[in-house]
């Protein structure tokens, strides 16, 4: 896999159709436990939305996401002394030494891993790159897509590339998620050194947003762009449609309409 890939992240794109992400940080905060004398790296901190929830209560953090549209927002919006933000392709983790020498209090990634990890090249190393970036007694918390997570978006996708003309092998090759069980997570993370306390797979339906060029077609565009990319040009808007008509009553309530993903995220 290149390691230059096509941005199509955006603030403005992240807020409209799945601004629920980092509403939803319940867990992860609760096992991070911030303290004031703490040092974070926040993996795939995106828009720093998630890491504005803790900034205050710790001394330092540094935010890093393969995407420099989100880090260029992060840092414009909660860039500080006590805050930096900066652009890492976090499954080559294991080169920015500058990074890595530091021996931080804290690891913390948030609905992030699951696509960092997709590369299978690069997966253990990066975990291994976490494991040794951590100070003796450090800590790692995350939360991220585990065994299932919006599985019938991702059926609904697959079934569309193939209707369009692509192998099945090519349609799951351009999927640019990796959704471990909790069984697969605590034995890598044991394997590498990591004394696991607690990890849980926890099912957790999710409303879509209803803003103007969100819900399902929002989503759809924005997380599963690389899916679209897949597809000439003039095919892509008709996947979306095609993906919606098919998941229609599969994500509606009847009671008011509202659309919902099944979400299983997995949180150590």
């Amino acid at each position: 896999m290149s390691t230059k890939t096509k941005d199509h992240w955006s603030s403005e794109a992240y807020a409209t159709s799945a601004s629920f992400v980092p509403q939803l940080t319940q867990t992860v905060l609760r096992y991070l436990d911030p303290q004031p004398t703490d040092r974070v790296l926040d993996i795939g901190c995106g828009d720093g939305k998630f890491t504005a929830n803790f900034l205050s209560s710790v001394a330092y953090v540094l935010g890093v996401d393969a995407s420099p549209a989100m880090i260029e927002h992060a840092a414009r919006t909660y860039g500080s002394e006590k805050a930096e933000f900066r652009v890492v392709d976090c499954r080559f983790l294991e080169r920015e030494r500058d990074i890595l020498d530091k021996g931080w209090d804290k690891v913390v990634s948030n609905a992030a891993l699951h696509w960092i990890l997709r590369d299978e090249s690069t997966r253990l190393s990066t975990l291994r790159a976490i494991y040794d970036c951590l100070k003796p007694g450090g800590t790692f918390v995350f939360e991220a897509g585990g065994h299932g997570n919006v599985s019938e978006m991702m059926t609904a996708m697959l079934w569309a590339l193939v209707h369009h003309g692509l192998s099945i092998e090519e349609a799951r090759a351009a999927t640019p998620w990796f959704f471990p069980s909790d069984v697969w997570m605590k034995d890598a993370l044991e394997g590498l050194g990591f004394r696991v306390d607690k990890i849980e797979l926890e099912y957790r339906p999710t409303q879509l947003t209803t803003a103007a060029g969100g819900g399902l077609p929002g989503w759809i565009r924005l997380m599963g762009a690389q899916m679209l990319d897949a597809l000439p040009e003039e095919k892509r808007e008709l996947v979306v449609k095609e993906v919606c008509d098919v998941l229609q009553t599969v994500v509606t309530r009847d009671e008011d309409g509202s659309q919902w993903l099944g979400r299983n995220i997995v949180s150590s």
